[in-house]
């Protein structure tokens, strides 16, 4: 496919067996779990990304599971396909190519340019997150977006501005971005002392 087809990314689809009664199963779909099937999706695609140099999704192929009227709607948009695969497709055509070097893509982001990252709370373990950790300017961590990493900014040293939700997030962003200092509007200031006049 990439050499006779010029194929610019994969799209993989692995038939899982089906687990309908697990308990990690059942928990995803509350919302609450990890799903079951993404250690093996990620094995599969970081594999053949490194392999062949060329981004890389999967979906998994399952049976139809019932109706939950409980479902977490985080869980949604994977109940209503057999493999999901709609999503990755469209994904991957807007995936990011490798490039070598800055002359072979002089329109490309780079880790040095990047002056901001945004990382749920408990997920700076990653080595994306540690590789920043020394060079963006403003790294924001947070907190209602939970993870099983359970890798929070304190655990290793990092220095980030922690908020509760993307929206705030998205605040402080444009704070910083206007020279404002955040801290400033925030309602709990320190209190003012009258000055005393001789």
């Amino acid at each position: 496919m990439i050499d006779k087809a010029g194929a610019e990314a994969i799209a993989v689809v692995a038939r899982f067996p089906d687990d309908e009664g697990s308990v990690a199963l059942s928990q995803y779909r509350q919302g609450q779990g990890v799903d079951p099937l993404a250690g093996a999706e990620a094995i599969i695609s970081h594999l053949i990304v490194r392999h062949f140099r060329i981004p890389c999704a999967h979906a998994p192929a399952l049976l139809p599971l019932p109706l939950d009227p409980h479902l977490s709607p985080r869980s949604a948009a994977e109940e209503i396909g057999y493999t999901f695969l709609p999503c990755v497709l469209a994904g991957l055509s807007r995936a990011p190519q490798y490039v070598q070097s800055r002359l072979t893509a002089p329109d490309s982001i780079w880790a040095n340019q990047v002056d901001a990252v945004v990382v749920p709370e408990t997920a700076c373990g990653g080595s994306a997150i540690l590789s920043f950790a020394n060079s963006a300017k403003l790294m924001i961590t947070v907190a209602e977006n939970r993870t099983t990493m359970a890798t929070p900014p304190e655990a290793i040293g990092i220095k980030t501005v922690p908020v509760k939700s993307y929206l705030e997030a998205i605040g402080v962003l444009v704070t910083w971005r206007q020279g404002v200092n955040h801290q400033a509007l925030r309602p709990n200031l320190t209190t003012l002392n009258r000055l005393h006049t001789p």
